[in-house]
């Protein structure tokens, strides 16, 4: 099991050669600038303040590495679709980001969208990617607590279809805020950095 309390920043990269090789699981989290990335990754690791809460949507560019109980890293690529960013910027993004999936490093992907709306293209492009990896993937659809009981199958329906998931890719209803759907997304995650030993 992960000892989600033993968590540190290890690095920023931003280029290949400083994405770690040491073969330790790498669980990786992407979403829109504004979804909530960073507070959901606070959330499961039950911190306040460990993956830095912007008030600037689209400042991280670099993809950041943190080592969970010298395990796993959970690794926070840079929030996407924030409009204020110069096109050398979003340029010098889409090349980091072809190249770490490229890299054939990633363990598990998640995406957070916002439940309350429809994914925009940009979502649609980075579940392709994660996709394509075919790497286990799980979409996390969060601020469930702003969405109505009578509105949230709905919504969910309409994320799975919009991001054309197959249906063994879980959408998981989660709220940053009040920590529904924590245990559920940690189960998997535990799961998939810690898979369980054959017996002897």
């Amino acid at each position: 099991m992960l000892n989600l309390h033993r968590a540190e920043f290890i690095r920023s990269a931003v280029k290949p050669a400083d994405f770690p090789h040491d073969g330790l699981p790498q669980i990786v989290f992407a979403g829109k600038s504004n979804v909530g990335k960073s507070s959901t990754i606070n959330k499961l690791l039950g911190r306040k303040n460990f993956a830095r809460v912007g008030n600037q949507p689209g400042k991280t560019i670099h993809i950041n590495f943190f080592q969970i109980d010298e395990k796993a890293y959970f690794v926070d690529l840079p929030g996407y679709g924030y409009a204020k960013v110069s096109k050398a910027e979003r340029d010098r993004w889409g090349k980091l980001m072809d190249l770490y999936f490229a890299s054939d490093l990633i363990t598990l992907g998640i995406q957070i969208v916002d439940m309350r709306h429809k994914p925009t293209q940009d979502d649609q492009t980075m579940a392709h990617w994660f996709l394509s990896t075919g790497m286990p993937f799980l979409v996390i659809a969060n601020k469930l607590d702003k969405v109505k009981k009578s509105e949230r199958e709905g919504n969910l329906a309409v994320i799975r279809e919009t991001l054309r998931l197959p249906e063994d890719v879980p959408v998981i209803a989660f709220s940053a805020e009040k920590g529904d759907g924590r245990e559920t997304v940690l189960e998997i995650i535990q799961a998939a950095a810690c898979p369980a030993e054959p017996e002897e």
